[in-house]
């Protein structure tokens, strides 16, 4: 899915610009990186509030236009109301087509319920993480990543160097971990019953 912004420059900054923005239902932001000054933009609330809605707006090469100019960028952060469906501020990064990047994507967990793990074992699938930080160019940056569960044993965990990327993608991984990304828990055996135990111990039936 591919994502499109509409934005313009806004010359004024401080918390009363800001307020001033928002009162006309439009969001402050800042556009920086690639080797160029930080740029102060400002958008239309409702489409970017959408937009947010949306997992893979998170993680994916998005269009924006600043007064009819389009380049490439990511979403960097977003400042959100504490209780209120409102977005206060929201930064992008540039984005050079020619040069890896590092970001964050969600993994997509399948046939967790079909799994052995789960369907002849009965245990229960448990996820460690929901993302994965990963390094690739822009044209390689997936929305998102799948993680197959079908083949997972009760007790067996799954691991980030287990994931099957996409080409050109490779997961970040920090000195030399390989954490885990989900396991399937063993179904939790219930004690015996204390009488029914010391019944069958001294060979006389229960009460």
């Amino acid at each position: 899915m591919s994502f499109e912004l509409e934005a313009r420059k806004r010359a004024t900054q401080g918390s009363g610009a800001s307020r001033r923005l928002r009162r006309a239902n439009r969001v402050p932001g800042i556009l920086y990186g690639g080797g160029q000054e930080p740029a102060l933009i400002e958008l239309d609330h409702n489409p970017l509030l959408l937009a947010l809605r949306k997992e893979s707006f998170h993680s994916s090469i998005l269009k924006l236009n600043i007064d009819g100019a389009s380049q490439p960028v990511l979403l960097r952060d977003v400042q959100m109301h504490p209780y209120k469906p409102l977005v206060l501020h929201v930064d992008f990064l540039r984005v050079d087509e020619k040069r890896a990047i590092h970001q964050k994507v969600p993994l997509h967990f399948i046939n967790g319920d079909i799994s052995l793990g789960v369907k002849r074992d009965g245990g229960l699938v448990s996820h460690a993480v929901n993302e994965i930080e990963v390094v690739c160019l822009p044209k390689d940056l997936p929305a998102f990543i799948e993680v197959d569960l079908k083949d997972m044993q009760a007790g067996h965990s799954f691991h980030v160097s287990q994931i099957a990327l996409p080409p050109g993608v490779k997961a970040v991984l920090h000195n030399d971990e390989d954490p885990v990304v989900a396991a399937i828990v063993p179904p939790r055996k219930d004690k015996p019953d204390s009488e029914t135990d010391e019944a069958a111990a001294s060979g006389t039936p229960a009460a």
